[in-house]
């Protein structure tokens, strides 16, 4: 691994990369800059975001999920894709693995892409299995709970569509049609991602190999295998990895260049 400290090896890194095939994978501190926080990045207060397991225990666990997601949501909906998004998008790379739920990337016009965790856009019953839209569950929580936002409205944003937020009694929470319990459409802790968009994720990462390309990872600690493992993929076989990221990454020490970078600042370099 080179460590990015001087412009000139930040010169190189963006060499690499230029005029190759690219695999791109996002996390979290691609969104910062659209007022969105991250879980890990420097400065970043602990956060634990509820499991999978905590959320299908029953109803005050729901209840628990919805009356801060619903406030939540209602800020990032608002939130609209930075320069980094647009970069990526010109860039267009072979595949866009983004980690993140929040539809920036779809919305700064990314085409060839798969949303590892989902989108936070779309709630799924967890009887019936229907998906919907979260804009209409939203109009039916404001409904059932009036004045919810108004009350809760310095609560501290959270990643993930969420906020800080202890009492959630009161809060009502719509069912599904069939009346089944509502979730959103997202991959939680504890949750396995769809073996379709892995396997989709590991084919693009192994045609690098052949095709001289090269995986470039922005804004993940890659703490969480779902992601890593695009990297040990590509390491293991001889693919160059770039990670931009400010602060440690667990794939530091298989990355052929490390860039202690805004991803913003690197992205439009590259894209220009």
């Amino acid at each position: 691994m080179t460590l990015i400290s001087t412009r000139s090896s930040y010169d190189a890194a963006l060499a690499l990369l230029r005029d190759r095939p690219l695999v791109v994978l996002t996390g979290a501190g691609l969104s910062t800059d659209s007022g969105i926080p991250d879980y890990r990045g420097p400065g970043a207060p602990a956060r634990m975001p509820m499991t999978y397991q905590e959320f299908v225990s029953g109803p005050a666990a729901q209840q628990r999920y919805w009356g801060r997601s619903h406030l939540g949501w209602s800020r990032m909906r608002g939130a609209e894709p930075n320069a980094g998004h647009v970069a990526l998008a010109a860039l267009d790379p072979e595949l866009l693995i983004t980690q993140n739920v929040d539809g920036l990337h779809e919305r700064a016009g990314s085409r060839r892409m798969v949303a590892l965790h989902g989108r936070i856009a779309d709630v799924v019953c967890l009887s019936c299995r229907s998906v919907t839209s979260r804009a209409s569950l939203q109009a039916q929580m404001a409904s059932l709970n009036p004045s919810w936002i108004a009350t809760h409205s310095g609560a501290t944003a959270r990643p993930d569509g969420d906020v800080e937020l202890e009492d959630t009694a009161g809060f009502v929470v719509p069912a599904c049609s069939c009346g089944g319990p509502l979730k959103p459409d997202v991959v939680f802790f504890g949750e396995n991602v769809p073996k379709a968009r892995v396997s989709r994720c590991y084919e693009a990462v192994d045609a690098l190999e052949s095709s001289g390309g090269a995986l470039l990872c922005v804004g993940t600690s890659l703490t969480v295998m779902s992601g890593f493992r695009f990297v040990r993929r590509a390491a293991k076989a001889g693919t160059p990895v770039v990670i931009v990221n400010r602060g440690g990454t667990r794939g530091d020490e298989l990355a052929t260049y490390k860039v202690e970078a805004g991803c913003t600042e690197f992205l439009t370099e590259l894209a220009g």
